[in-house]
């Protein structure tokens, strides 16, 4: 438990899953087949402009608000889906959690259904081994060798089409912070999630490096950062399912990029319209579990023109719900209402 700096995600559940057939294409799909530290080239890094400039992100018709306002149409309730539409009408990430054996799938209709509209994917990769510290969002692969066939799987989905990838939200946090039994063996797979990812031509793929009030020592969040691959990727992702202001977390993401060479890096802007919630949340909820007083922030855009920033993301789907952390919330990922009016800044009726 880590307190206020802690912050819970989607839900998955840990499988065994199989080596897919997908994933050995890609040349490293296991533990020792790539090599310990997850070098072997790539594309250089840090980038010295946007590797998101001109990007038009797609807005997912299976989003959880979109998917709310149509459900809301069709029974009648156009006051509730006009309420709910500046949730509905901005591109969000889709959460892949593990809770499909093969990803292979899913993220071929993804980005095939964004690349038709000329429009490129945001996707979250979410299902490293041990994930969550054990906290609401607990799950991911049964071991590194299931979880690296199943990002291999998830990449070969991908093909040649555009994507923006945030590789797994907390994991380097929660590993600099303690909670994670054997940090170097995390760093080591999220190097070689990398490294397969980036295969891919078409993806921008950002680390996640926590938020602006979790891990002050930054020199030893970059060198985790640097274990863990960030500089073959295309930078790192900031404020992931978070409430730190858009100018706090630009200020401490140029801090960190000082530290690795000038890397780049995106910012959620889901829901810190309002700043860090103070106190608690929901009843006897910690602040950061569903908490009131928080609202929408800028709405995503691939030309922020905030310096290294490549985008402002909405990460996190606006309304989505942290986890049961008090009586009456749902579990983690699931579209609440009540949640959806916090943000919103009006009561919602169902």
């Amino acid at each position: 438990m880590t307190g206020t700096r802690r912050w819970t995600r989607r839900p998955g559940r840990g499988a065994r899953l199989p080596v897919l057939a997908a994933a050995a294409a890609l040349l490293c799909v296991s533990a020792t087949a790539c090599t310990g530290d997850g070098s072997g080239g790539g594309r250089p890094s840090p980038r010295p402009t946007s590797a998101l400039a001109g990007t038009r992100l797609w807005t997912d018709p299976e989003g959880h608000a979109v998917r709310q306002v149509r459900e809301s149409t069709a029974a009648g309730r156009t006051d509730l889906a006009d309420a709910l539409a500046p949730l509905a009408g901005e591109p969000v990430a889709t959460w892949l959690t593990g809770t499909e054996a093969d990803p292979y799938a899913r993220t071929r209709d993804l980005t095939s259904a964004a690349a038709a509209r000329g429009e490129t994917a945001v996707l979250v990769v979410y299902a490293v081994p041990g994930r969550d510290c054990g906290q609401h969002s607990a799950g991911g692969a049964a071991g590194v060798d299931a979880y690296l066939a199943w990002v291999g799987s998830l990449a070969a989905g991908i093909e040649e089409r555009p994507a923006v990838v945030v590789l797994e939200p907390d994991a380097v946090a929660h590993a600099v912070e303690g909670c994670v039994e054997d940090a170097p063996a995390r760093y080591r797979a999220l190097a070689q999630a990398v490294e397969i990812l980036q295969r891919r031509p078409g993806v921008r793929l950002y680390v996640d490096a926590g938020n602006a009030s979790w891990v002050d020592d930054l020199d030893r969040l970059a060198d985790a950062l640097r274990d863990s691959g960030v500089e073959r990727a295309d930078g790192f992702a900031l404020n992931v399912s978070n409430f730190e202001t858009t100018a706090a977390s630009a200020a401490y993401g140029r801090e960190l990029s000082d530290r690795l060479g000038g890397a780049r890096f995106v910012v959620d802007t889901s829901r810190n319209g309002a700043g860090p919630p103070v106190g608690t949340g929901t009843g006897e909820a910690p602040s950061w579990c569903n908490p009131e007083g928080v609202r929408l922030g800028q709405p995503p855009t691939t030309d922020p023109g905030i310096d290294r920033v490549d985008a402002l993301l909405w990460v996190k789907q606006p309304g989505d719900s942290d986890g049961e952390c008090a009586p009456g919330d749902p579990p983690a990922g699931t579209f609440d209402l009540r949640y959806a009016g916090e943000l919103l800044g009006t009561p919602l009726r169902p």
